[in-house]
């Protein structure tokens, strides 16, 4: 059930009070601000879709796009989904696929995930010519679950890309996976593989609050998984946090700052539990049904046997203690919620497509893939039965392709270059759109009204824009909210 703008305002003021007011409350509680304390309530996970604005776009000419773009690109970012899964957490909506039975039955299951994984990238070889020769900056094997593959999968998969696609000395190679599908034998062949970096989605420490969102792991098993790649040697270690899931308190995300600054991971994802679907905010990619927390009789059931959703101000509260905390304990934050060891980061996937100075191109292979480029940008089938059916008739299986105008480029340069929590750089606006300038309208009306409230400065002297700490907590709901709708710039 969607929550009134009073209500909402109840659940902002309910606080732990072994904790801190969240330093954000008071420009959520305020009148002016009242869009954007209605997008938090149900505050979808990030920003990884910045959508076009032009609905009928073709994918051929999507494709053309991104052609163009990359025969003279700088090093993009490419990616492989892999959606098997041996369950689906409550909390999921993204197009997975449940991979389930005796051993010989999983493995030719998720095999023949990589053999159309495999295929829809030769179709995307044949079909966007400049793509093999285009430098690849990082290379991501993300899911679903892609650790579940069997080993002789893996190596498939990963030696396909490597002899296929334009990896040099300067790409990494990074793995998604479940905590308890890392074992000991996978990370050995991942880092024979060339692989450096793993992503890992532990959510949690806490072993109730695991199990009731459908976890199937133990915060052991976090551990275990966080040190056996320590051992193996790889570089980067990132593993993922959520708040404000189901009976999870404030006390119980401290005990998971604790152990993330024990172990010391080299990066730390941190999200907020996204209830708000996907298909209305076009943030993310959304699969073809959705998460079970988001069925409204199945969370009021759940408040009936004596569950506990957090409320809203003790999510804001447990989001200071894990965003203080990484601070305090040596990482840094670039782009929002991504913390990495100080000089480390940033996240190199992140920092490629959203970058002030970067924005490059991002390809995605595989259901419910999202890739785009500075013209336009796609979104692959997220049907299963679809998707294979096109790839095996020699299609790729883009479901859906928009464009942007002239108008929305510059507004989606704006919204991906302050996601980094990163000054904007007016000179470097003004050099990729000749004739516009931060500081002058439509930006300037903008920005000025969001540094009336306390969530932005503009320093003309410097020619830099910047969030201040409100803006910074808040920036997915700026994006979101007040500049979608940018009035008519210059073409």
């Amino acid at each position: 059930m969607t929550m009134s703008y009073e209500q909402a305002l109840a659940s902002l003021r309910q606080t732990d009070p072994t904790a801190p007011e969240p330093a954000v409350l008071g420009a959520l509680s305020a009148p002016e601000n009242r869009h954007l304390l209605e997008y938090v309530v149900e505050d979808p996970f990030g920003a990884h879709v910045f959508p076009g604005n032009e609905p009928d776009y073709s994918p051929e000419a999507f494709l053309a796009d991104l052609d163009a773009q990359l025969a003279g690109s700088a090093p993009i970012h490419l990616w492989s989904y892999i959606p098997t899964c041996a369950y689906r957490c409550r909390f999921c909506q993204y197009p997975v696929v449940l991979v389930k039975g005796s051993p010989e039955v999983t493995d030719a299951k998720a095999s023949q995930w990589v053999d159309w994984n495999i295929r829809e990238a030769e179709l995307w070889l044949e079909q966007v010519p400049s793509l093999a020769s285009a430098p690849v900056g990082e290379f991501n094997v993300f899911g679903g679950t892609p650790s579940l593959l069997p080993k002789h999968a893996i190596r498939r998969l990963l030696e396909f890309y490597r002899e296929n696609f334009g990896f040099g000395p300067e790409t990494t190679i990074r793995f998604e996976g479940d905590p308890s599908t890392f074992t000991p034998d996978k990370l050995e062949l991942l880092a024979e593989l060339g692989c450096t970096k793993l992503s890992s989605g532990v959510q949690s420490f806490d072993d109730p609050v695991l199990r009731q969102s459908g976890r199937e792991h133990s915060a052991e098993m976090c551990v275990e998984f966080i040190r056996n790649a320590h051992r193996t040697g790889f570089e980067w270690i990132s593993i993922d946090l959520m708040y404000g899931l189901l009976d999870q308190t404030v006390d119980s995300v401290r005990r998971d700052l604790d152990i993330v600054l024990a172990e010391q991971p080299t990066a730390v994802v941190c999200t907020k539990l996204h209830l708000k679907s996907y298909t209305d905010t076009r943030t993310g990619v959304a699969g073809v049904q959705p998460a079970a927390w988001q069925l409204p009789d199945y969370r009021d059931r759940l408040v009936r046997d004596g569950h506990r959703w957090p409320p809203l101000g003790e999510q804001y509260q447990m989001r200071e203690v894990l965003t203080e905390g990484l601070r305090a304990g040596g990482y840094t934050e670039h782009p929002t919620m991504y913390f990495a060891r100080d000089g480390l980061g940033p996240e190199k996937w992140k920092s490629i497509m959203v970058d002030q100075h970067r924005q490059e191109a991002e390809v995605a292979i595989g259901l419910g893939g999202s890739s785009s480029c500075r013209a336009s940008e796609a979104i692959t089938d997220v049907h299963w039965k679809r998707y294979s059916e096109a790839v095996e008739a020699g299609r790729i299986p883009l479901g859906s392709a928009t464009g942007f105008s002239a108008a929305a480029q510059e507004a989606r340069a704006i919204k991906m270059a302050l996601s980094t929590l990163q000054p904007l750089d007016d000179e470097l606006h003004r050099r990729r759109f000749p004739g516009s300038s931060l500081l002058a309208e439509p930006w300037r009306s903008q920005f000025g009204s969001l540094a009336e409230r306390g969530l932005l400065r503009v320093d003309e002297q410097a020619g830099r824009v910047e969030l201040t700490p409100d803006g910074e907590v808040l920036v997915e709901a700026v994006i979101n909210t007040e500049l979608d709708a940018v009035p008519a710039l210059s073409p």
